[in-house]
C-alpha cells in the first residue's frame, strides 16, 4: 500500500515574497514530495506550507527547508501579529494513508535529531511526540517566544529534547511531532479594537472556559485595519466549524461588533466543511457519500 503522510511546517515569514518562494521552490525540488498549499500571511508575518510524501521524501523535504529558513530568516529583526519562537516554528506530520500515528512520532524524533545535529537548533517534541505531558500542549512550549526562550532554556523543566541547550541565535528553537488533523481557523471583525477580540478569544478558547478543542489568539490585521480572532482546532470532530463560528457571533454581539468574514488557513479535511453545511442547511440524514467526488473516490 502508498504511504502518505502529511506535514504542515509553519516559518515565520509572511511578508518578503523572495523569501517565501525561495524556501517553498526549495522543497519543491525534493522528489516525491507534493506541495498542496502554500498561505502566507502579512500581518502574522507567517507562512503555512502544507505537503504529503512518504517518510523518506518528507525528512529529506523538511532538512531542506530547515537549511534554507535557518540561511534566510533572522528573528532577530523579525516582527509579527502571530506568536513564534523559531525561524522554521513549528512541523507537524499527520497520518493520512497507510501509516499510523506511531510511524509519524518515530518520523518527527528522526527528523528532531538531525536538525539538532545539522544545524545546532534546539528541538522539542510536542503532540503525540512529547517526551512529558507539559510539552504536549504547542503553546506551553511557544510561551515566551523567541525573546524569552534564551532565559527560558536555562530552566531545568525546559531543556530541550534534542540539541544544544543554547538558543540558536537567528534560528531560534523549534517544535516538531506527530498529530492528528488541524484546522486553522479565523473569523474577521468589523473593528479595530484588539480588546474585543481578546475578550472574544478568551471566552471561546478552552483554556480559559471555551470549547474544548479550540485555542485562540486576539490578533490586529493593520493593513485592513481590523481585528481577527486566530484559532487552531485540534479536534474538529469533537468541536466542528459551526459551533465555534456560532459562539464567536454571539460573543461579537454583546459588543456590538459584526463578522465581517472568516477564512481557513491551509487545507481543510471535505468532512470538517460538510459538517457546516449539514448544520446550517439543516439537512437530515445527510451521507457524505451523497457527494458525488466523495462515491467517485470510494469506489476508485
Amino acid at each position: 500500500m502508498k504511504t502518505i503522510i502529511e506535514s504542515v511546517p509553519n516559518f515565520s515569514e509572511g511578508q518578503r515574497g523572495d523569501v517565501i518562494s525561495a524556501i517553498v521552490n526549495r522543497v519543491k525540488e525534493v522528489p516525491d514530495v507534493r506541495v498542496l498549499d502554500i498561505s502566507s500571511d502579512p500581518d502574522h508575518n507567517r507562512s503555512v506550507l502544507t505537503m504529503v510524501g512518504n517518510q523518506g521524501s518528507l525528512k529529506e523535504a523538511i532538512l531542506v527547508l530547515f537549511e534554507k529558513a535557518v540561511e534566510l530568516i533572522d528573528l532577530t529583526k523579525h516582527r509579527g501579529e502571530h506568536p513564534r519562537m523559531g525561524a522554521v516554528d513549528v512541523v507537524p506530520f499527520v497520518p493520512v494513508k497507510g501509516v499510523t500515528t506511531d510511524d509519524c512520532v518515530s518520523l518527527s524524533k528522526e527528523i528532531g535529531k538531525e536538525v539538532a545535529e545539522r544545524l545546532n537548533i534546539p528541538v522539542y517534541f510536542y503532540e503525540e511526540s512529547a517526551s512529558r505531558e507539559e510539552r504536549r500542549n504547542l503553546a506551553n512550549i511557544r510561551k515566551g517566544q523567541f525573546e524569552g526562550f534564551f532565559e527560558k532554556i536555562k530552566l531545568p523543566q525546559w531543556q530541550p529534547d534534542c540539541g544544544p541547550a543554547e538558543v540558536h541565535p537567528t534560528a531560534g528553537v523549534v517544535a516538531i511531532g506527530a498529530r492528528e488533523f488541524l484546522v486553522a481557523y479565523n473569523v474577521n471583525l468589523g473593528t479595530d479594537n484588539l480588546e474585543v477580540a481578546t475578550k472574544i478569544a478568551k471566552a471561546v478558547r478552552h483554556i480559559s472556559g471555551g470549547l474544548r478543542y479550540v485555542k485562540a489568539l486576539g490578533m490586529t490585521l493593520e493593513e485592513r485595519k481590523l481585528v481577527q480572532v486566530s484559532m487552531n482546532l485540534v479536534n474538529y470532530k469533537k468541536t466542528p466549524i459551526y459551533r465555534v463560528f456560532e459562539l464567536i457571533k454571539a460573543e461579537a454581539r454583546r459588543y456590538g461588533v459584526p463578522i465581517v468574514g472568516s477564512e481557513i488557513v491551509g487545507l481543510v479535511p471535505n468532512n470538517a466543511l460538510l459538517a457546516v453545511a449539514e448544520y446550517y442547511l439543516q439537512i437530515e440524514n445527510f451521507s457524505p457519500l451523497q457527494v458525488i467526488e466523495n462515491r467517485l473516490a470510494e469506489e476508485d
